[in-house]
């Protein structure tokens, strides 16, 4: 269990993590899209991490609606990064386009853990969530920025 737990902080903090460390607010619409949408998976994150770390009651419903948007926004990983953008306030590492089908296998190992979780109770979303901070921390080391 300490595992899971050590993962889930991990998933938590890079989910969670602001821009603070970037050279100001982006211009690039590009890269505004991209920020975005990592917003919607570390919102959604956010929200089954809390359920699992006692921060918040466990509610299916609402587990239900993190999940399906955190499938949604994991998908559209791909697409919404397929044009390279140098905007200095970037987390993105430009290895993700001299890297793109890695890049890509490690976006859709989200999807697939994200389409994997079990939210029928807090006890099989503590078991399934290991695979989403691992998924989370195997992209970000490689393709994000440190902060």
């Amino acid at each position: 269990m300490k595992i899971i737990s050590r993962t889930l902080i991990a998933a938590i903090a890079l989910a969670t993590a602001s821009v603070a460390f970037a050279e100001g607010e982006p211009s690039d619409p590009h890269v505004i899209a991209w920020e975005e949408l990592m917003k919607k998976n570390g919102g959604a994150v956010k929200v089954l991490a809390d359920m699992v770390g006692g921060k918040a009651a466990f509610d299916a419903a609402a587990a239900a609606t993190a999940k399906e948007a955190l499938i949604a926004a994991s998908a559209a990983i791909p697409d919404t990064f397929k044009d390279q953008a140098t905007d200095p306030a970037s987390e993105a590492k430009p290895e993700i386009w001299t890297n793109w089908d890695d890049f890509v296998a490690k976006a859709n190992a989200l999807t697939t853990a994200a389409t994997a979780l079990d939210v029928a109770s807090v006890d099989t979303l503590k078991v399934s969530m290991g695979a989403i901070g691992g998924a989370c921390k195997d992209c970000h080391t490689t393709y994000r920025l440190a902060d």
